[in-house]
């Protein structure tokens, strides 16, 4: 999974969405350098990881994107998976996506001095793009896929992902559904992490 849904996964503890956030940064026994919530918080984000590369669900589209990215579609299927639920926020969330993208950026700022050198180096540009509700737009997924491959060895055809996506939609939409309902259970049963949504969803997620 991408920024939006390993944050969402998060709950509201501050040091679990930093640990999160970073988690990607934060190699081996480099954990043990971090307070026990950001460790918490890391773990999360490996779990979601863990989960999500095992998923049929989500092996299926990721399968749909490779013609548009060959061997880089499965990273491609985590941004897109953000452009849905940016898109469909409200089925997930009690809150307003931009404020909740707006309060995670006040409390990264507040905690900057705890991010490794790589993530402070680029959460101003995230900050200045808006790029977690950006990914809501066509124009914000694609851009933030052009990004990743001007600084990462990562190509593809950003354009031809999204055509991909917005003709096999409901597929997408329903893919990330599903493998986001599995990831809530983990949250919430394995790391006691209370997951704000709106009651018909936690009534689905809590009858599977």
């Amino acid at each position: 999974m991408n920024f939006l849904a390993h944050l969402y996964l998060s709950g509201s503890n501050i040091d679990i969405r930093l640990g999160n956030f970073i988690g990607d940064h934060v190699k081996g026994k480099q954990i043990l350098a971090y307070p026990q919530g950001i460790q918490t918080g890391i773990k999360l984000h490996r779990k979601i990881d863990q989960v999500t590369d095992r998923h049929e669900a989500w092996k299926s589209c990721r399968e749909k994107l490779r013609p548009s990215y060959g061997r880089w579609s499965g990273v491609a299927t985590d941004v897109m998976f953000d452009y849905i639920l940016a898109k469909e926020w409200s089925t997930y969330s009690n809150r307003p996506l931009k404020g909740f993208t707006r309060t995670f950026y006040f409390q990264m700022l507040q905690r900057y001095h705890m991010l490794p050198p790589a993530v402070r180096g680029f959460l101003p540009f995230m900050i200045q793009s808006n790029r977690l509700y950006s990914y809501s737009t066509d124009e914000g997924v694609t851009r933030a896929l052009e990004i990743m491959g001007n600084y990462t060895t990562m190509k593809g055809n950003p354009s031809l992902a999204l055509q991909i996506v917005k003709e096999n939609y409901i597929a997408f939409s329903a893919g990330l559904q599903e493998l986001l309902y599995a990831l809530i259970q983990v949250a919430e049963k394995e790391y006691g992490i209370p997951i704000s949504m709106p009651h018909s969803v936690k009534h689905r997620t809590e009858g599977e």
